[in-house]
Formats: structure tokens, sequence, C-alpha cells
């Protein structure tokens, strides 16, 4: 893997203060299995396969139990809106729905107050299927955390929680801007 070594400073700024970004990588020799986007998205992979795997008995696919818990909590109950909580196009959206309410998880409902917009409900054997999603999560995380103190899981979560800052930072800068990636 080629690194640039951090800078000489051993100090960490105060919290929510900026520091100058580092060239982690270069484009000498990167080994993309050795890059931080690499092994999170092969961690998510993995656990996803695994959520997938624990409720196979309940014969909810990855790309259905997301909806189907994002309604249970709240996080949706349009189309459109579950449509951007999923980050799937409407199409999509609607290909997923069909298939939840072949399985009777949930229903599709016109609004009568803007006939526009359509909102979504479970059905009860929705509401019992994504009762059970909450402690199929909560397992699998826990195995995959497997070894980690609490201070180690704390200090994670505050790591990709600043990795999801920056991402949401460059995002909010115009397309093309060079000083996104200015290091």
């Amino acid at each position: 893997m080629n690194v640039l070594p951090p800078s000489t400073s051993s100090t960490t700024p105060p919290a929510g203060e900026a520091c100058a970004a580092i060239a982690f990588y270069n484009a000498l020799g990167y080994d993309p299995e050795e890059s931080v986007g690499y092994l999170m998205r092969r961690v998510l992979a993995k656990v996803a396969h695994e959520v997938e795997r624990q409720l196979e008995s309940s014969d909810l696919t990855n790309a259905q139990w997301v909806p189907l818990f994002k309604l249970s909590i709240g996080k949706a109950s349009t189309v459109a809106e579950l449509a951007r909580e999923c980050h799937l196009d409407a199409g999509a959206m609607t290909r997923l729905l069909d298939r939840l309410e072949v399985k009777s998880l949930c229903r599709r409902v016109r609004s009568v107050a803007d006939r526009r917009v359509v909102n979504i409900e479970l059905t009860e054997a929705g509401r019992v299927a994504a009762a059970r999603i909450p402690a199929v999560l909560s397992q699998v995380q826990n195995a995959h955390l497997a070894g980690f103190s609490t201070e180690e899981f704390v200090t994670l979560k505050s790591y990709l929680r600043r990795i999801l800052g920056n991402a949401q930072n460059l995002e909010a800068q115009p397309s093309g801007s060079a000083d996104a990636y200015e290091i």
C-alpha cells in the first residue's frame, strides 16, 4: 500500500476544529483493497448478507427488509419518501412495493387530500415481520463487533461520523470544484 506518512504533528485538534487534510493515498501504487472505502463496502456487504441470512425464514431479502423497517419506525409514509429514504428511484420503489404487497406485508393507499400522493401502510403481517428486524440487526452487528471494547466502539462510530461529515461537505460543494479534493 502506498500511503503517505501522516503529518509530524502529534496533537489532535479540538472537537469541531478543522485540520488540514492529509494525503493518505496517492495514485502511484494505489491498492484499492487497502482503501477505507473498499473496507467499509466489504464490511457493509458482509453485515447485509448476514442480516439477509438471519431473515431467510421470514422470506425477506435485504432489499425488502430495509423499506419495511423504515416504514415501521416512521421514517417514511409515502412512496416518494420511502424511495428517498432507501436511495431508490420511483420505478425501483414501485417494483419493490409490488413484491411486498404480494407477500401481504404492506398496501398502497391513495391520499384523499391529494390524489397524487400514495401512502404506504404496513399490514398486520408487515408489522409482525418488521418487529423482528431490530433484534436481528442488533445480533448481527454485535457479532461483527466482537472483541471491541466500549471505548473502541464509541471511537469507531466517531470516526465513521467524521467520514460521513466529510462526504456531506464534499457533496455540498459545486461539482467540478477544484478545492473539493485539494489537500
